[in-house]
């Protein structure tokens, strides 16, 4: 017993240190002395040891072997599964325990059986393991399950039910609390998730780390300042949590406040990848590639290494600028990393960046040489030669993706209707347009619709044109009137493009463009009296509305009252 004990205290050392060789080597010296047979607490520290370095099948073998399985050596092994993301093999467990052993569950399955029933979404699951539990009285004896159910409703988007079980719990504590609350910020249901911070708060709980990076997610600016300056009253080192500091960073971020962000990290004593990825995400997303490229440099000197997250942020910002040398630059450090072998994200988005940098040939070679592609990287091939121009090999790769078994998806048919429009492929653009629907299953959207009006538009067929604007879901929008507006000019069509004039100027009378467009229509059929009346209207209508901005902003200027009315004026001036 005494070695049995000896064996334990140090098999969960090799399992906090992740150090495998030393747990491997104990396991050895187990085995040899024939331990296991006497002590099946000994099993399952083996069965856990495994499972924390991440060698499942290893602990399964392991579990497979035992003379002797009790009740801890099948929750070792559930809560190995769980904890790794395999859910539903967790959940085969959990009936094959109850089943082949006859061993009852406790309260500690229980909870390892939530956490796979919420990674997976087994509402089903989840419900009867909550009748179960009901039945044996376990929600008052034991805080955690409640917490567990909670987090398991809230995973599986049942967060009204989540609420009610919450309610109901006789114990509850900020664990609790901050299950509800994730679940709310992780829908984005922020109102809900900031409601349940200030009720927590008015129990007498205060929020701990995990309450805040629950919280932060939710919050807009205002909020987010607030729960900043908590966060540092209450003594929390941001820089001994990196994160909770993250998620400060992914708040300032968020709400475009990138002075902010950057403060914030330059306090930190100590940042990992992620904390400069959120940054560097954030300046590529608003197109400041200076400054993602001062960060990569910055973290280099560091000491830390980029990752595939790190270049899909620089890849996009240079895409913003077109920076065809940074990018090939950051593309040779990839290759150099063997990082396209692993990130079939990274993969796609430099497809995409050479694409939107015009050097397509690069992106085609690119997406050949990938060890995986799927249909967005070749979505973002074709959307390069369409957008280009290059029609007849935007179908080709089309034909290719097609062919190693992809299914084309909405970015795909947008992205090739709008070539097809552009070329004048007319009948290609119809088929296309066809097949969505009955070969893919994918019912049109209104950017579509809107291709094809283009498409018929171009090619000067009106009736198609208009039988598409009567099945859109609706018509009421001032960009298909104005295409078809532009078309009627083309090919003469006072009669459709008046009435596309009129709907249009009945939607918003401020469009300029629209008037221009109208008069020329009458100009160019020899209807000059119509196309000076037109010009009068637009002439007017421009006066009008200097003078109704002026009014407004003098009322705003004699008003410590925002008046919304004049604001939306001045927006159409």
């Amino acid at each position: 017993m005494e070695d049995s004990t000896f064996f334990v205290a140090l098999l969960k050392a090799c399992a906090k240190k992740k150090d495998i060789c030393e747990g491997t080597r104990l396991h050895a010296d187990i085995l040899k002395q024939g331990l296991l047979e006497k002590s099946p607490y000994l099993g399952s520290s083996l069965i856990s040891m495994y499972t924390k370095c991440g060698m499942l099948s290893k602990a399964q073998q392991v579990f497979d072997e035992l003379p002797i399985r009790d009740i801890v050596c099948w929750n070792a092994l559930i809560t190995g599964y769980a904890q790794h993301g395999q859910g539903h093999k967790a959940i085969s467990c959990f009936d094959q325990m109850q089943s082949d052993d006859g061993i009852s569950p406790n309260e500690v399955t229980f909870i390892c059986i939530l956490k796979a029933c919420g990674s997976t979404r087994s509402i089903d699951i989840g419900k009867q393991i909550h009748d179960k539990i009901l039945s044996m009285g376990l929600l008052e004896k034991y805080v955690m399950l409640g917490t567990a159910l909670v987090d398991m409703y809230a995973k599986c988007d049942m967060l009204t039910k989540a609420e009610y079980v919450f309610k109901a719990l006789g114990l509850r504590d900020i664990v609790t609390w901050s299950a509800l609350i994730a679940g709310y910020a992780q829908q984005g249901q922020s109102y809900e998730a900031l409601r349940c911070f200030k009720e927590m708060q008015s129990e007498g709980l205060s929020p701990n780390t995990v309450t805040f990076i629950c919280i932060l997610k939710a919050c807009g600016i205002n909020e987010g300042k607030q729960i900043h300056e908590e966060i540092v009253s209450r003594g929390l080192l941001l820089g001994e949590n990196i994160v909770l500091t993250n998620a400060l960073l992914d708040m300032y971020v968020r709400c475009g406040y990138l002075s902010n962000a950057y403060e914030v990290l330059e306090q930190l004593p100590c940042r990992n990848v992620v904390s400069w990825n959120t940054l560097i995400g954030g300046y590529a997303k608003y197109g400041l590639c200076e400054d993602v490229i001062n960060c990569l440099g910055y973290m280099q000197n560091e000491g830390i290494s980029p990752n595939a997250v790190t270049f899909i942020g620089i890849l996009k910002a240079c895409c913003n600028i077109g920076a065809l040398h940074m990018g090939e630059n950051m593309h040779n450090q990839i290759a150099r990393m063997g990082l396209l072998r692993k990130d079939i994200v990274l993969g796609t988005t430099l497809v995409d960046m050479y694409a939107k940098c015009g050097a397509l040939a690069k992106s085609q070679q690119v997406l050949e040489e990938l060890p995986n592609r799927d249909v967005v990287s070749w979505s973002a091939l074709i959307a390069g030669y369409a957008e280009e121009g290059q029609v007849h090999k935007a179908l080709c790769c089309l034909e290719c993706m097609r062919n190693e078994g992809f299914t084309p998806n909405e970015v795909t048919f947008l992205c090739i209707l709008s070539a097809c429009g552009h070329s004048g492929l007319m009948d290609k653009a119809q088929i296309l347009f066809q097949n969505m629907e009955k070969e893919c299953g994918m019912i049109p959207s209104s950017e579509h619709h809107i291709s094809m009006i283009v498409v018929y538009g171009n090619a000067g067929h009106f009736d198609n044109a208009m039988s598409v604007i009567k099945v859109m879901p609706s018509s009421e929008y001032g960009e298909i009137w104005l295409i078809l507006l532009g078309a009627c000019r083309k090919w003469g069509n006072v009669k459709l493009g008046k009435l596309a004039f009129d709907e249009i100027t009945h939607l918003d009378n401020s469009l300029s463009t629209a008037y221009v467009v109208m008069a020329n229509i009458y100009a160019a059929a020899g209807m000059h009296e119509d196309a000076a009346n037109i010009e009068k209207m637009r002439v007017e209508n421009v006066a009008w509305k200097k003078s109704t901005w002026v009014d407004a902003m003098r009322n705003l200027n004699s008003s410590s009252v925002w008046d919304a009315n004049a604001w939306k004026i001045k927006k159409h001036v």
